[in-house]
């Protein structure tokens, strides 16, 4: 699935969402809440998210701590009720990869059997992570910018910078 054809202008991805117009930040983070490198996708504010979770992590590299070869895929994957797909719980099984993804609850649906998902502990660490971009880099809280790759470009460039602060701390 090609998720930015080329030959587009560029600024077609603002799009209007139940919040209003704008765009939405797709993110991986690691179990320390730190943003894994180049895992950042930016849609339209009415994209679906649950259709970017398989590009996400298309281009992530997990090393181990015995790795000289990069694993493409980690061993669990967490999110919110927000991503609740069996579809999705299907495509990540498929890759060996445990969703850790609770289900929603709808009205007047009774309960599927099957155990249920640990409740989210770690839900913190993406929104601190969000925190981070927004608080360090003002230019990313409101998209100025109407080309896509300016736009990304300064996305990754505060990853970049968040991995660095973080590596000379240590």
């Amino acid at each position: 699935m090609v998720l930015f054809p080329p030959g587009k202008g560029g600024g077609d991805d603002v799009g209007y969402g139940r919040k209003g117009k704008g765009v939405t930040q797709h993110l991986l983070v690691d179990g320390e809440g730190m943003p894994m490198p180049m895992s950042i996708i930016t849609t339209s504010a009415g994209g679906d998210e649950r259709a970017q979770v398989i590009n996400l992590l298309a281009e992530v590299q997990v090393f181990g701590p015995y790795r000289i070869k990069p694993k493409s895929c980690p061993k669990q994957l967490q999110g919110d009720k927000g991503y609740d797909s069996q579809k999705l719980r299907v495509s990540l099984r498929s890759k060996g990869i445990q969703p850790l993804i609770p289900r929603r609850v709808w009205p007047g649906n009774k309960q599927k059997p099957g155990r249920k998902p640990p409740p989210l502990k770690d839900r913190f660490k993406v929104e601190r992570c969000f925190a981070w971009i927004q608080r360090k880099f003002r230019r990313l809280c409101i998209r100025w910018e109407r080309r896509r790759r300016f736009w990304d470009g300064f996305i990754e460039l505060g990853t970049v910078l968040i991995w660095m602060e973080r590596l000379l701390r240590n």
